[in-house]
């Protein structure tokens, strides 16, 4: 008995007779791998135009790959259909996750390769050839359909970068007609249209970077989404572009949980390379909505106007920080009223902040030498001292302007330089 030898193989003439017998049939077999598609992929289901794209997709995609099969094409040089280039775009239009897109490329691969193979076998043909065939299409469905779908992804990628701009922008000017309130809305309409629940319970966030660069928007989407899923908000964040560098966030809730700002503060302090976040107050209802951004948008302005280095995160019901915020609307006047209320205690150095701060917790509790040591972890001693010195450098007692100097001391907590005199030794 004479064994075939491998070098005497010449697959070719299977390859193409398969191929071209396949050709012959394309819209048969396109169907078939359309409806396994349609069938294995909700997402392409019940829109009669993605439908029609689907099927031109497949059929152009098959006869792609089934005339690389029959010519011997090299993968390098194909392009991606037209119509499978519109399919894409389609599906990144109606917002169809990418993942969809691919398992649609890979399903279809499979469904390609059973129908080849089912061809194959009605050939008669010695077993090496045999083996060296199905080598050989097995590499070329491989290439091409790598190939093709890298394309696609790239090209669903860009559609759909274009439409969420083209949808966040009318997006926004909703949002923003919204807050702005002077006119009558249907609230129900508005919902469905921001696809944000507009009656639930809202806490508003306003985040930036320290220092943003050209990809910090989708950075601050990508963290919002996150955060959105660590503090369980009961649907999607909705995130509004406030500027080139800076986004408004509004997480929902049916029942917003009574740990939430602290839920919220811990996550991002949790993170590495964290954004500057202004949380806002927890509300309900379409003025909730309004009322939680207001407060985070003065809040914002005090952490604005303190001048931030580094990331940070403040909330609108941090002790003290709104009322601040209500004093500081006029940083300069509030400038010079802290100097007349504080005297040379309003100076911006280490030494004075140091004897505010004792003195703004000391008159917050109550004037107890004792309470105000054990907040401070000081002796009572030492806190009796920098009291006696804080006064001192006030320049006078406090008495009847106590309110006065306790309110000029938690405008310069919060507002830092910005109220204070410049240090003469810098």
């Amino acid at each position: 008995m004479t064994t075939a030898r491998h070098d005497d193989v010449d697959p070719d003439r299977f390859i193409a007779a398969t191929a071209a017998r396949m050709h012959d049939r394309v819209t048969d077999v396109s169907a078939a791998i359309c409806a396994y598609l349609e069938e294995s992929i909700p997402e392409l289901r019940g829109d009669p135009r993605t439908a029609d794209l689907l099927a031109a997709s497949v059929e152009s995609n098959v006869a792609t790959v089934l005339r690389a099969l029959r010519y011997d094409l090299p993968a390098a040089d194909v392009r991606a259909p037209l119509a499978a280039v519109g399919f894409a775009r389609r599906l990144a239009r109606q917002g169809v996750p990418a993942n969809a897109l691919n398992r649609a490329f890979r399903l279809g691969q499979r469904r390609m390769f059973e129908l080849v193979f089912a061809e194959l076998r009605t050939l008669a043909m010695p077993p090496a050839e045999r083996i060296s065939v199905i080598e050989r299409i097995t590499t070329t469905l491989f290439d091409f359909s790598d190939r093709i779908i890298e394309q696609l992804v790239a090209i669903y990628d860009d559609e759909r970068e274009r439409w969420l701009e083209s949808q966040n922008s009318v997006r926004a000017v909703r949002v923003r007609e919204v807050l702005d309130g002077r006119k009558s809305i249907d609230v129900d309409a508005v919902s469905e249209a921001i696809r944000y629940p507009l009656r639930w319970q809202h806490l508003a966030l306003v985040l930036w970077y320290p220092e943003p660069d050209s990809d910090a928007i989708p950075r601050l989407q990508r963290f919002v989404r996150a955060l959105g899923d660590m503090v369980a908000a009961a649907s999607n964040p909705l995130v509004v572009v406030a500027d080139q560098t800076s986004v408004w966030a509004w997480l929902p809730y049916r029942t917003a949980p009574g740990t939430l700002v602290a839920d919220v503060r811990t996550f991002v302090t949790a993170r590495r390379d964290h954004p500057n976040v202004v949380i806002g107050t927890v509300a309900a209802g379409i003025e909730g909505f309004r009322n939680s951004h207001r407060s985070a948008q003065r809040a914002c302005s005090v952490a604005l106007a303190r001048g931030l280095n580094s990331s940070t995160v403040v909330a609108a019901d941090d002790p003290g920080l709104m009322t601040a915020a209500l004093l500081g609307g006029a940083v300069a006047e509030t400038r010079d009223w802290v100097g007349e209320v504080l005297g040379n205690l309003a100076a911006d150095d280490e030494h004075d902040e140091r004897l505010r701060d004792t003195l703004r917790i000391f008159l917050g509790a109550g004037s107890s030498y004792k309470a105000a040591a054990t907040e401070l972890n000081l002796h009572s001693n030492s806190v009796k001292y920098r009291i006696g010195r804080a006064v001192a450098r006030r320049g006078r007692p406090i008495g009847a302007d106590r309110l006065d100097v306790e309110l000029a001391l938690l405008v310069c907590h919060w507002y830092g330089p910005a109220v204070l005199r410049p240090d003469p030794n810098q």
